[in-house]
Order: C-alpha cells, then structure tokens, then sequence
C-alpha cells in the first residue's frame, strides 16, 4: 500500500477555551518506529470528557501542546514497525484501548500518562502510530463507525458489570441511570447477560428506545421524582443487585435506597451539579453501611477486558449493536461538539474520516 505523505488532523491552537477554536491543518505523516503500528482511522466517537478538554475542566494534568482531540476511534493497520512479529497483519480492522498503557490487570496511576486526547495527542487525524499490544481487533459484524464508540462508553459500561468481586451473573437486576453511552451500552450488555433492566431517564421517547434495547422498565424521574420508591417496587421491595452510577451528588442517595441489601454500586460519573445532592455524606455513609453496599470506582478497563467484550458482542450481535445517534463529515467536527454538548442524543456521536 502507497501512503500519502500528509495527513489532516484538528488541534487546539489554544487549550481549553471552547471546540469552537478546533482548527483543520495538514501535516507529514507521523514517522513508524520498529515497534510500532500505523494505523488509518477510519471513524472517532466522542465523548463528554472531549466537551471537558474543550473547556479545559478535565482534571488531566499534562496537556500537550498544539492538543489533537479524540481517543476512541475505530480504524484498519496499514503499516507495521519490523520489530513487531505475529500480532496484526496489514488490513486488519482495530480499535485502541482508551488508557494505552493499561494492558491488563489493575489500573495503576502512571497508566494516565498515556491517554490519547488528554494527555496524549488524540485520535482527530487521518492516521496515528500505536504500540500493538494497545489495539484491540474489533467485531467483524461492526462498521468503522459502530466500533469507534466501543473503547471508552462500551468498556466502562463492560468493567462495571463484570470487573469487581460481584460480577453480573443472569438473572441479576440492573438499575440504569440515564441513556447516554456508558447506559446504553450498560443496558446493552446486561440484557445480552441475561439480566433483567431498568432504566431512568427524563424523557419518555428515550425510555421507549430502551424498552426496545431491552429494558424490561423505565422510569421517568421527571414525572415519578421518587424513583427509588418506584424501583423498589418494581423489585418486590427486594432492590436491585447492581447500580450504575453516573450522576453522583444528585442521586447517590436513591440509588442506595433503590439497591439491595449486599448489592453493588458502581461510580461511572458525577455529571450532575453538587446543589442538586439528596442526602448528606453522613446519611450516605450510615446507609451504604448499614446495607453492607459495595461501591466501586470504574475508569474504563484494560486492552483485555476489551477483548473479552468484544467476544460478548461478537456472540449476541443483535441486542449489543452499539447504538449511534448521528455520524457527522470529519469537516463537521465542531457541529459534532456542538452536538453532543447539547445532551440531545441517545447513545454515541460519530465523526466518519471516510465521507
């Protein structure tokens, strides 16, 4: 294969004052050391923490200059460094793990240096080198653009099921917060585990997009503000076996009334505003005590534990076909930005490098 020796890539002139200041340039084709893989991006999802190293709110402390955006594309091995033997061929269709570094077994602090589009140079361009034991091969039956969105929502969504000492096994009962991508996907995997959902939301349509996901309730927290009471309930007044969390402040202490007695709750974000909190630290701590609750903080997963999703999705391909709410043009970029900060999407946003 001829490589072309330019690619296009966005960056931030300056950091952390707004997507609106992405700027489009062309630049030499990164240099492929031995150990390395190039690789051309075919598709990019985003994310929210793009919108927080727009705004410059992400707590990543090394921003690198001149930042490219984005850390979760989808894309296929076009080149290979001759020091790399027997894991990728030319061709081949991957994706990267979100924290590069993080191969398998337990996250450890230095692993955050190592983060494309925060503390690395993103994903926003027409081609990136990789080390290989980062890639992940992604699942035949998905589009470029499917995969993109499975290195971060998916694998969260993935090790806060099954990581942990209280792994989702069938027939556990899962409460969802919300639809957004580590939800849809939570939803998604749970069902293709054989375990019974239900979700939150404040919108009715999204609630039907989830029953048909298959969620077994919904609950509209709008119009029934005490749904813990409403879960509570719809389990027999038993709880559910795990929560997952993404809101923080604004619902933790439901979500410990909505559990049940031993069962898990998972931390995946604290996206709601602090002035919102219901109950006290002190009433959290009395309740997850007295309830014998687990609760577990999730940042993503390791390049294996992607791996043994994608072998999940692989073998339930219809009920975990990632959920994509629109796919702009690569010169759409920002309106893609612009997009997802508007939280008027279900599942993921897409920037196809291909159109």
């Amino acid at each position: 294969m001829t490589l072309p020796p330019t690619m296009r890539q966005f960056y931030y002139p300056v950091y952390g004052q707004g997507w609106n200041l992405l700027k489009q340039r062309t630049v030499p084709l990164p240099a492929l050391k031995p150990d390395e893989v190039l690789v051309k991006i075919h598709a990019v999802s985003l994310q929210y923490r793009d919108i927080m190293n727009a705004n410059g709110t992400s707590p990543e402390v090394f921003i690198p200059d001149e930042l490219v955006p984005g850390s979760d594309m989808a894309g296929e091995v076009v080149a290979i460094g001759d020091e790399v033997t027997g894991a990728f061929k030319v061709g081949d269709r991957v994706s990267s793990n979100f924290i590069t570094a993080h191969i398998s077994g337990e996250l450890e602090l230095w692993m955050f240096a190592h983060v494309p589009g925060g503390s690395e140079q993103g994903v926003l361009q027409d081609y990136r080198v990789f080390k290989p034991e980062s890639l992940v091969p992604i699942p035949e039956h998905l589009s470029y653009e499917e995969a993109s969105t499975l290195p971060c929502a998916a694998v969260t969504a993935y090790n806060a099921l099954m990581g942990g000492r209280q792994p989702l096994k069938a027939g556990d009962t899962v409460l969802i917060l919300g639809t957004g991508g580590v939800s849809i996907f939570g939803l998604q995997l749970a069902v293709a585990s054989g375990a019974t959902v239900i979700v939150t939301s404040s919108s009715d349509d999204k609630l039907k997009l989830a029953k048909k996901l298959g969620a077994k309730h919904g609950i509209n927290y709008k119009t029934t503000p005490q749904w813990d009471e409403e879960v509570l309930r719809l389990t027999g007044g038993r709880g559910v076996d795990h929560v997952l969390e993404v809101s923080g402040p604004s619902t933790i202490f439901k979500s410990l009334n909505a559990v049940k007695f031993g069962g898990q709750i998972v931390i995946i974000g604290e996206v709601a505003p602090v002035e919102h909190e219901t109950g006290t630290v002190q009433e959290v701590l009395t309740k997850t005590h007295l309830k014998l609750v687990s609760m577990r903080g999730v940042l993503v997963g390791s390049a294996e534990s992607f791996k043994s999703m994608n072998r999940l999705i692989a073998a339930n391909p219809d009920t975990t076909r990632p959920v994509v709410d629109k796919v702009f043009e690569f010169d759409q970029t920002i309106e893609a930005f612009e997009h997802l900060n508007s939280q008027k999407h279900v599942g993921k946003v897409v920037i196809s490098l291909d159109k």
